[in-house]
């Protein structure tokens, strides 16, 4: 017993670190509002427009690349429209997510970061 109460001593500031480490995952959260500008592709562009300046969004997310799932692509475009939204923008055009890989200490570690350009119809 003596033993086993040393072991766990001597463990537990490793445990306490690793989920300090592992809290913020699943932390960001977008909140999607139904009226959000749509994501716009060159050839649905039938109006002229101005530009209202480029987005960027940005989420680190531990885990492999391969963990990725579709729901990740589409946070990137939801974080986008939502920003969009934040600055009158009627429309997202030219969406770019990037995928950047990482080792945090043992932990792999993948950056979305998500860039487009808010424009507004004249």
């Amino acid at each position: 017993m003596d033993m086993i109460r040393r072991i766990l001593k001597a463990c537990s500031p490793l445990f306490v670190l690793l989920c300090l480490m592992l809290s913020p995952i699943g932390c960001t959260k977008v909140v999607f509002r139904g009226d959000a500008p749509p994501i716009l592709a060159q050839d649905e562009l039938l109006r002229p427009f101005k530009k209202v300046g480029t987005i960027e969004v940005h989420r680190v997310r531990y885990g492999d690349k391969a963990d990725l799932t579709p729901a990740d692509y589409s946070w990137a475009n939801d974080a986008l429209r939502a920003e969009a939204a934040k600055i009158g923008a009627d429309a997202v055009i030219l969406p770019e997510v990037k995928i950047e890989m990482d080792t945090y200490i043992f932990f792999p570690k993948s950056e979305i970061t998500a860039r487009g350009t808010a424009i507004k119809f004249r």
